[in-house]
């Protein structure tokens, strides 16, 4: 089973080329084949030609803002089995390849997988109260999945999709700019299959935008865009504040 990382960047020179080793070094201990593509989203900074210093990684230009655009770009030039959504802020723990894999080949059903994150420049007492979250979302998913077969909980930026469900569904929604992206593929794709949410299934990235807007105000704009979708299928707050470098957004 081929395993597709798919790596939206827009402005993202300080953080992107982390992100890449990480995935370069841990394809370096699997037996599965790993596609690296990394999708420059309208930067103005040095993100495109750090991108192109990396031999293993496909670069994919998507000049239309959007991370779901950027998404959609990156899974049109994919070629895996399955496409693992990562962000360029993150930082691919060992095993996670194998996790993913062993999970979609034990289960055939299984069209969607996903887990939480850990902060690595966050201090302990925000990841635990970030973790709380977690847990009445996951009640939320049960309920919807396996009672209502309504919808799903994904995180984003730590969810793998199966390709031929996401075929199915269409792909992302590229109307959709940010908030509730990935809960409209989530409640899209649990009509083709399973989505497993896993406590065990973590992905390491930055809180830089619970820094930026703090704890409270950005877990909730995730819950209040997460139930928007699920009830009337669009997300509530279209526009969403950039936290990456602003000087670099400031040269466009």
């Amino acid at each position: 089973m081929k395993i597709s990382f798919v790596i939206p960047a827009w402005n993202e020179e300080k953080y992107i080329a982390q992100s890449l080793e990480s995935i370069i070094e841990r394809a370096k201990y699997t037996s599965h084949e790993v596609e690296i593509i990394a999708v420059n989203n309208a930067s103005v900074d040095k993100t495109r030609d750090i991108i192109l210093q990396y031999s293993e990684v496909i670069l994919v230009d998507e000049p239309k803002k959007g991370l779901p655009q950027a998404r959609q770009a990156g899974f049109l030039a994919s070629t895996g089995d399955i496409i693992a959504n990562m962000d360029a802020d993150s930082i691919l723990p060992p095993k996670w390849i194998g996790r993913a894999v062993y999970e979609f080949s034990k289960d055939e059903k299984l069209v969607a997988l996903s887990g939480p994150y850990r902060f690595y420049d966050m201090p302990g007492i925000i990841n635990f109260s970030a973790n709380i979250f977690y847990f009445p979302g996951y009640l939320i998913h049960l309920f919807n999945h396996h009672i209502l077969g309504k919808g799903a909980m994904l995180q984003g930026g730590n969810f793998v999709l199966r390709r031929s469900a996401l075929e199915s569904i269409g792909g992302f929604d590229v109307n959709i700019k940010f908030y509730g992206e990935d809960t409209d593929i989530a409640r899209r794709i649990s009509k083709a299959g399973k989505v497993k949410f896993s406590h065990n299934f973590i992905m390491t990235t930055s809180g830089r935008r619970l820094k930026k807007e703090g704890l409270f105000t950005t877990l909730g704009r995730y819950v209040i865009n997460h139930l928007w979708i699920l009830l009337f299928k669009k997300p509530l707050t279209k526009n969403y504040a950039y936290v990456g470098d602003e000087k670099a957004e400031n040269r466009k």
